[in-house]
């Protein structure tokens, strides 16, 4: 029997698929193991070239092999879909990772370090308690509002209606309304708290680390956006050019181009939406940096509406990210 040289490995959470060829591309292994069973077999194998979906948990299983001697390959699993024959199932999906794998086209995730998935994992925290923040805002504004209490928009207002709600003499709100609003005034507070204690720990991170510091020092670029780069983008060398960074972004028009026409529309909106949502707040704060954001602020937001022009300045703020 051929020594296994790629597999393909379709990862969940219990039960993982195998599909193992040779050199000549002759299938030598093709299995289900437990995930008991899944370090003690690798070991077993010679250094061998080892593809899989960059999905959840993938960069803790990329660690694990690669500290058994494989060369471990991630892939967007957008871009192993072609490559599945027929029916769905994790034997077709193994099947389709270990030929992607070897394809001299194909683009790969880098694997990220404990300390990058904990940032990021820092940053989704924190943008889910905002969500959360905001729903509870909502949550107090809509009941109150079945008792004819409104107040306006901002953050002031939210403290005038809870203020409503504390006061006992106020009998525009029944006592079960109060209880339960109270509540959520309650779990406001605990949100605003823990986002607080969160930026904080952003800021820590970002007074540590000597790239998230340099990237700072670009206009329209703060410590959450510096970390947040960091912690998504393991090697920015991976990316031939800035353009290519704004495009993996998804800050680039969408083309329509087709018999030597170039069409452009919007922006595509492909990839990370919490880098490109930080990277347009980033160009919003930090209007007309540069002589050259002006221009092309100004030949962008021609006729249109001025808040426009956050796009192009977002755009040229990626291009200099991935040169810092």
């Amino acid at each position: 029997m051929q020594a296994v040289t790629t597999i393909g490995l379709d990862i969940a959470k219990s039960v993982f698929q195998i599909h193992g060829v040779d050199a000549a591309g002759n299938v030598i292994v093709r299995r289900q193991l437990k995930r008991r069973y899944v370090l003690p077999f690798f070991q077993r194998l010679p250094p061998c070239l080892i593809g899989i979906e960059a999905c959840a948990s993938s960069h803790h299983w990329s660690r694990e092999l690669k500290a058994l001697g494989h060369t471990v390959r991630l892939m967007p699993p957008a871009y192993v879909k072609p490559y599945v024959k027929r029916q769905k199932n994790d034997a077709a999906d193994a099947e389709a990772i270990c030929e992607a794998v070897t394809r001299a086209n194909m683009r790969f995730v880098e694997t990220k370090t404990p300390e990058q998935q904990s940032c990021l994992m820092l940053h989704r925290t924190r943008h889910l308690f905002i969500r959360q923040q905001t729903a509870v805002i909502n949550a107090i504004r809509a009941h109150l509002a079945e008792y004819g209490i409104v107040a306006a928009v901002g953050r002031n207002g939210v403290e005038e209606l809870l203020g409503v709600v504390a006061d006992p003499g106020d009998k525009r709100v029944p006592e079960i309304a109060r209880a339960c609003l109270a509540a959520l005034g309650a779990q406001l507070r605990m949100l605003k708290a823990q986002i607080l204690e969160f930026d904080r720990m952003i800021t820590a991170w970002h007074r540590s680390n000597e790239t998230s510091k340099r990237l700072d020092a670009i206009p329209g670029v703060g410590p959450a956006l510096a970390t947040a780069l960091v912690a998504s983008v393991p090697d920015p060398k991976a990316f031939r050019s800035g353009r290519n960074f704004s495009a993996w972004i998804g800050l680039v028009p969408k083309q329509h181009s087709s018999g030597g026409k170039d069409k452009l529309g919007s922006i595509s909106k492909q990839g990370d939406r919490y880098l490109r949502s930080l990277f347009t707040a980033g160009a919003l704060a930090a209007p007309g940096v540069s002589s050259h954001n002006v221009e092309i602020t100004k030949r962008f937001t021609s006729g249109k509406h001025p808040d426009m022009g956050h796009v192009p300045r977002a755009q040229s703020s990626s291009l200099v990210t991935r040169r810092a």
